[in-house]
């Protein structure tokens, strides 16, 4: 049997299975339900499976012949929304929702497991399947801090992200930047209340927090060159009780996003810039502030080999020449994490289709996806491990942690 014809056979199974996590969402290191799912599953395959970061799941699968470890990792969390979508896989926890894909992630990876469990004869080298919890926040760090990229050493590490914003029928590969780097805020500006009456008695908060929300936006347009993306967004105020009453704090919340090596070594310093702007906007309006800032993401960076590698597999998985695209998006993925430490391709395969309703952005109430895609995610997956432990084997004996050019 042909290898596209052995993926094709689990076209109603992948379906089934990201249905099954789609109607039993879990947030991050609550993914209890579905690692049990998720273990079942591949002990059903004969992998041995351990647990990491509480909720984590991890399996080997090791070929007849020794030879470099390739990483396959799925993230596993939904997200604290309530769905809208009235469907027959409708989630059925409330608040809690699959609005990114991660479903998807999971279906795809479990059958590619089943599949190239059938080639273990062949493989010259192992499959780690990693199945991580809670990458909303930051997950893939704990899992690296408990050693998932050892026992044995990962040389390179492959992933898949369903993407609406691309066409069904398509796939985003790009060498280089292609996620953001994501620092998140949270910050309180301190005034002194009054009565609305009497301002001059007060020290306003708003007005500040207001020229603050502009200023800041001067940063990416006139500190930063327009050729290195970086957006500063504000997602979250609040202050006050009442409307004749001048609040004594504001508080606010957001994210400052970047295409770069950020960081204060780097030439840009996008987040430093923040906190400089922020206090003397304040100090200019008599106010004070606190900020917090979290290092939430870096940016994700795609290996030229690696990602050369699956454009030549996307070429045997799309049967249309201008299926791959170049594909960045600004929004980030702690992904990034793995690819920082090792040789790393991530992928962006397109689940949007205007006929199914299915270009809604990722993280809203009604975001769902094309099914038909996941096939083309299983095959990606596969092929891309055969592939690589081929191009490994052409090294003809040198370092094995190397990735040769493509």
């Amino acid at each position: 049997m042909q290898l596209s014809e052995q993926i094709e056979q689990y076209r109603d199974e992948v379906i089934a299975l990201r249905r099954d996590f789609h109607r039993y969402p879990e947030l991050g290191f609550e993914e209890h339900r579905t690692a049990k799912v998720v273990e079942a599953y591949l002990k059903a395959l004969g992998l041995a499976t351990r647990r990491m970061s509480k909720t984590g799941v991890v399996a080997l699968l090791e070929g007849s012949r020794p030879g470099p470890v390739l990483m396959l990792r799925a993230d596993m969390d939904a997200l604290p929304i309530t769905e809208a979508n009235d469907v027959d896989y409708q989630s059925q926890h409330p608040g809690v929702m699959h609005a990114c894909g991660h479903d998807a992630h999971m279906a795809m990876l479990l059958i590619a497991a089943k599949v190239l469990s059938k080639h273990r004869d062949t493989l010259a080298g192992t499959i780690k399947f990693v199945f991580q919890p809670n990458e909303e926040i930051a997950g893939a760090l704990h899992m690296i801090g408990e050693g998932v990229l050892e026992d044995p050493t990962v040389d390179a590490v492959m992933g898949i992200h369903v993407w609406t914003p691309v066409a069904s029928g398509k796939i985003g590969i790009s060498a280089g930047p292609v996620m953001g780097g994501l620092d998140v805020f949270k910050m309180a500006v301190f005034g002194k209340g009054g009565h609305t009456g009497v301002p001059e008695d007060a020290v306003d908060p708003v007005i500040a927090a207001a020229n603050l929300i502009q200023t800041v936006q001067t940063i990416q347009t006139r500190e930063i060159s327009n050729l290195k993306s970086t957006v500063i967004m504000f997602g979250k105020i609040s202050g006050g009780t009442k409307s004749n009453i001048i609040p004594d704090k504001v508080e606010l919340e957001g994210s400052i996003r970047f295409l770069y090596k950020g960081g204060p070594d780097s030439e840009e310093q996008p987040t430093e810039r923040f906190r400089r702007v922020a206090e003397q906007v304040c100090r200019t309006h008599r106010c004070t502030c606190d900020i917090e800032i979290i290092h939430e993401n870096i940016p994700l960076i795609n290996d030229p080999s690696l990602a050369a590698l699956a454009r030549r597999t996307a070429r045997d998985v799309f049967e249309n020449k201008d299926a791959i695209i170049d594909h960045v998006t600004i929004a980030s993925e702690d992904f990034s994490e793995f690819s920082e430490r090792v040789p790393g391709v991530f992928m962006f395969l397109g689940a949007g289709s205007e006929k199914k309703g299915t270009f809604v952005s990722h993280h809203n109430p009604r975001f769902d996806i094309d099914e038909d895609v996941l096939l083309n995610g299983v095959a990606m997956h596969v092929r891309g491990a055969l592939n690589f432990f081929t191009m490994s084997k052409d090294q003809k004996g040198g370092d094995r942690r190397t990735i040769p050019k493509a």
